[in-house]
């Protein structure tokens, strides 16, 4: 009993000696940049009678009888999938009918071998030009709603030219013109007062939408106002457009047609 004891006290031992020389610890990705398989996947399929029959037809018939009583029994016997909802690891599907080397495979290149994804800490079309990356604020540079949104915010522009034209030493049009500069008065700010306390970290006020006044938004949505004008695609090639309307004495319609018509490989699911 001893002596067993012993034994087991011995082994038990050199299991700990063992496991302490070798170290569990993680590996990163700079230790280990581009990760290798062990052994190569195996060929050879599991289930080898799979297709028996067939086989059996292909050698009584012939390729070419087998191959036309294929075409004539079974619905579309070439199809590239086989008419399994998900394609098996090594099938390359062919994806270019001018290229037929252009194929693509389930998962190649894999996940592991591509770089590692960016995740930008700040980035300037927030419109926080990288000096906050919380400021996710959409409202101050949403130019696209600026003459939908507040009805009492539609073609100011167009109010101050109106008021420029009236007499000036009217006093109904001096009392609108003050009228017209103050603004909307339903955003006038807490001048950066909240209920903890006075903040300072914002001047403008725009970080916080409780602090944000009517005057410190125009400003804004003035710095970010679109100044380029753009163009369609097909202007460059209008003329031709216009030629190949009259040459077969259709009426010329407003643009130009055929978007979408994109490669067969642009539009195969990245895996």
């Amino acid at each position: 009993m001893i002596r067993a004891s012993r034994v087991l006290l011995k082994s038990s031992g050199d299991a700990k000696k063992a496991a302490g020389e070798y170290a569990f610890r993680a590996v990163g990705r700079g230790e280990s940049a581009k990760p290798t398989a062990t052994a190569a996947p195996e060929d050879e399929t599991m289930m080898p009678w799979n297709g028996w029959f067939s086989s059996f037809l292909k050698d009584k018939l012939g390729d070419e009888k087998y191959e036309k009583l294929r075409e004539t029994i079974l619905y579309r016997p070439n199809d590239y999938t086989g008419f399994e909802q998900m394609p098996r690891p090594n099938t390359k599907l062919h994806i270019s009918d001018e290229d037929p080397t252009l194929t693509h495979q389930f998962r190649q290149p894999s996940p592991g071998s591509q770089p590692p994804v960016r995740q930008p800490s700040e980035d300037a079309s927030f419109g926080n030009a990288g000096d906050d990356p919380y400021d996710v604020t959409y409202y101050k540079r949403d130019t696209g709603r600026r003459y939908t949104s507040d009805p009492t915010d539609l073609h100011r522009d167009l109010e101050r030219i109106k008021l420029e034209l009236l007499p000036q030493d009217d006093p109904r049009v001096k009392e609108a013109m003050e009228e017209f500069e103050k603004g909307p008065g339903s955003a006038p700010g807490n001048k950066g007062v909240f209920a903890t306390g006075k903040t300072d970290y914002d001047p403008s006020g725009l970080r916080a939408a409780m602090s944000t006044s009517f005057e410190a938004t125009e400003a804004s949505l003035d710095a970010n106002m679109p100044d380029h004008l753009p163009t369609p695609t097909w202007m460059s090639k209008q003329q031709e457009i216009v030629d190949w309307y009259e040459e077969r004495d259709l009426p010329v319609a407003i643009g130009g047609t055929g978007f979408g018509l994109i490669p067969t490989h642009a539009r195969v699911a990245r895996w």
